[in-house]
């Protein structure tokens, strides 16, 4: 009787190990379930991933192109007869090529793949100290998720026009008369422009 006994508790024992374990196994099991329902790789997470990564690629071409030079020769890339600047639409800005400078050509390095798409906003001060904005650049509507970067630049009275072909011209900016923003400062700044650069996936 008592070794019968003993075998029953050991099978009961036994049983209960069994069923302890199982639990143990679907509660791992419908863990492991909910934690890959939320990964660090879901789609709102990867898609501000790529708005950051693309803010800063716009960052950085502002920078590297005001430390060259390129940005402010491309704001002075300026068509003193046409009165726009040099090879852009009837509409007097970029919309299927971007500038054919070097600013140009960093903006068709960085973006101009499937997918993407920029705008180029000049803003600047007219004669009544109020802000003005010029399209340098502008390929549609941005979406909800664009990003923007803006850089700050100055131009100065002795600064001069550029040529269609880059090159400096003799002619200053207090020279023109159809360029697009004006002498806003009676000092030697001619005037602040704030180039924007707004970035978004199509």
């Amino acid at each position: 009787m008592v070794s019968r006994r003993g075998d029953a508790d050991r099978g009961q024992a036994h049983t209960l190990e069994g069923v302890v374990a199982s639990l143990l196994l679907l509660s791992a099991v419908i863990f492991a379930l909910q934690m890959t329902a939320v990964t660090p790789l879901s789609a709102s997470t990867s898609s501000q991933h790529l708005e950051n990564q693309q803010e800063s690629t716009a960052r950085g071409i502002l920078a590297s192109a005001a430390e060259s030079g390129a940005l402010e020769r491309s704001v002075l890339f300026w068509n003193e007869t046409a009165e726009q600047f040099h090879n852009t639409s009837d509409a007097g800005y970029y919309t299927s090529d971007p500038p054919p400078n070097d600013f140009g050509h960093m903006l068709n390095r960085s973006f101009d793949s499937d997918g993407i798409a920029y705008n180029v906003y000049l803003g600047y001060l007219s004669d009544s100290v109020e802000r003005q904005q010029r399209r340098l650049v502008y390929q549609g509507r941005p979406s909800d998720n664009a990003v923007r970067a803006t850089w700050t630049l100055t131009i100065y009275e002795n600064d001069v026009l550029y040529d269609h072909e880059g090159n400096p011209t003799t002619t200053r900016i207090t020279q023109s008369s159809s360029y697009f923003a004006g002498n806003a400062s009676e000092s030697s700044v001619y005037n602040v422009v704030r180039v924007e650069v707004v970035v978004w996936r199509i």
